[in-house]
């Protein structure tokens, strides 16, 4: 059984407020009720509320005044302002500021409860209509959520570059979404009714990613019982998304750069066969430096890199922060609200792991937060500043002090301590390249973290 609406009503008129809480209650409806705007704030401040039914004259904060608040720091929830009759300017403007309806003094029982009941109607039909689109943005990929300059930036390149068939390379911190993007530029391309098929170019051993991206026949090779079909054939007429491309072995480089040059695959083992492919790529790394270096192919990375897409981490677009965690409240189905604090709190965080990293945090409160809001003390304590924040020394010397290994081997554990153990993020906290980073876990003995999302 669903649990009552719950109706805070303010009203200083204590008779008209004791009747109209009783017709309420009558009705069904759970009701708290007191006879001023400050008391509303209050009261907003500690319990969580479906409606605020509240009169527009009162003395100290006014109705209207009232009103203010609730859209500024309560987005959502409903508001029906109550005017006596003679001062419809008083409704037209509480209207204007974000009220849901207004009734007119002296209103009957009936009045009152359609105007309640309407109000609730309209909180389910949207509730409804962000449902649907929540599926249809999961079902289409394309959740790129955010009314930064840099968003907005970066949908237009999806609209320019969507329609092409030239390969894309799209450049940007892990966790900021890249494989969305590529998702959008699907989408939005001839080939959107065909396959989308990713590879993770960390995620697989290097002896099985030639099979696992041009395929094998059987019998090429211990273990290959039967033929199978890459992962360039399953995308055939569609898109491949290479994810940290970077992170592809030189020796697999060349036939890869065959396939983009010529659309033609040659299964281990097996015969050339034409594809018909379009290929978007992906990598937080410095693929231009590593073509210099001589650790990535110059003429794979010109060709992969024919429209480069810059994909901006989630600190330079922090106006998109709380609309992200709403978004992620949303696909939760938690309608808690963020205390103020807490919600400064998010767009304070510099998120070294991006919008995943929002992601993650958003649905550990979801599960372990208990109150009827999201407070300060819900969010990790990273996000919350109990460590002295991002700006803060990595290191815990002690007073007799460290030998420069002991140092480097204290530094790299509390880099991936703090990074979650993501050794990509943790190299980029310590400004060195992942290959240094995995050197110094080796040479100290140091476990691996989980493997690249």
């Amino acid at each position: 059984m669903n649990a009552p609406e719950h109706i805070l009503l303010v009203e200083d008129d204590s008779s008209l407020r004791r009747v109209t809480e009783y017709q309420l209650s009558e009705a069904g409806y759970q009701v708290f009720s007191v006879d001023t705007g400050e008391a509303a704030l209050d009261a907003l401040g500690q319990d969580r509320f479906d409606l605020v039914l509240t009169d527009v004259r009162m003395p100290g904060i006014s109705g209207v005044e009232l009103l203010e608040k609730v859209v500024h720091d309560h987005p959502g929830l409903l508001v029906i302002v109550m005017t006596a009759y003679g001062t419809v300017e008083q409704a037209v403007a509480a209207m204007r500021a974000g009220a849901h309806d207004y009734l007119t003094k002296p209103f009957s029982r009936d009045g009152l409860l359609l105007a309640v009941r309407r109000a609730f109607d309209y909180r389910s039909l949207r509730r409804e209509n962000l449902r649907l689109r929540e599926e249809l943005l999961r079902r289409s990929g394309d959740e790129i959520v955010g009314q930064s300059e840099a968003v907005r930036h970066l949908r237009e390149v999806i609209g320019r570059v969507a329609g092409t068939n030239s390969s894309v390379l799209l450049l940007g911190e892990s966790g900021t979404g890249k494989e969305l993007v590529a998702r959008a530029l699907h989408r939005g391309s001839t080939r959107h009714g065909k396959p989308f098929v990713t590879v993770n170019c960390a995620a697989i051993p290097e002896s099985l990613l030639e099979s696992e991206l041009f395929g094998h026949v059987r019998g090429a090779f211990t273990g290959a019982h039967q033929d199978r079909e890459g992962k360039f054939v399953q995308a055939d007429s569609g898109t491949l998304f290479l994810d940290e491309v970077g992170e592809l072995p030189l020796a697999l480089q060349p036939k890869l750069l065959r396939a983009l040059q010529e659309m033609e695959i040659e299964p281990v083992g097996g015969k050339a066969r034409q594809v018909d492919v379009r290929v978007v790529a992906a990598t937080n790394r410095d693929l231009a430096a590593m073509a210099r270096e001589g650790t990535f192919r110059e003429d794979l990375y010109y060709r992969l890199a024919v429209i480069p897409v810059e994909v901006p981490p989630l600190r330079e677009r922090r106006e998109d922060i709380l609309l992200l965690a709403r978004h992620f409240l949303q696909r939760q189905g938690d309608e808690r609200l963020l205390a103020p604090e807490a919600a400064e709190a998010l767009q304070g965080y510099p998120w070294p792991g991006n919008v995943r990293e929002l992601q993650n945090c958003i649905e550990r409160m979801c599960v372990l937060a208990a109150g009827k809001r999201f407070e300060l003390n819900d969010l990790p304590e990273a996000v919350r500043g109990d460590s002295g924040g991002a700006a803060s020394a990595v290191l815990r010397l002690p007073a007799d002090g460290y030998s420069l290994e002991e140092l480097e081997k204290e530094a790299v554990l509390q880099a991936l301590e703090r990074c979650g153990g993501n050794q990509s993020q943790a190299a980029r906290f310590l400004r060195v390249p992942r290959h240094t980073l995995i050197y110094r876990m080796e040479k100290y003995g140091l476990k691996a973290g989980p493997a690249e999302e």
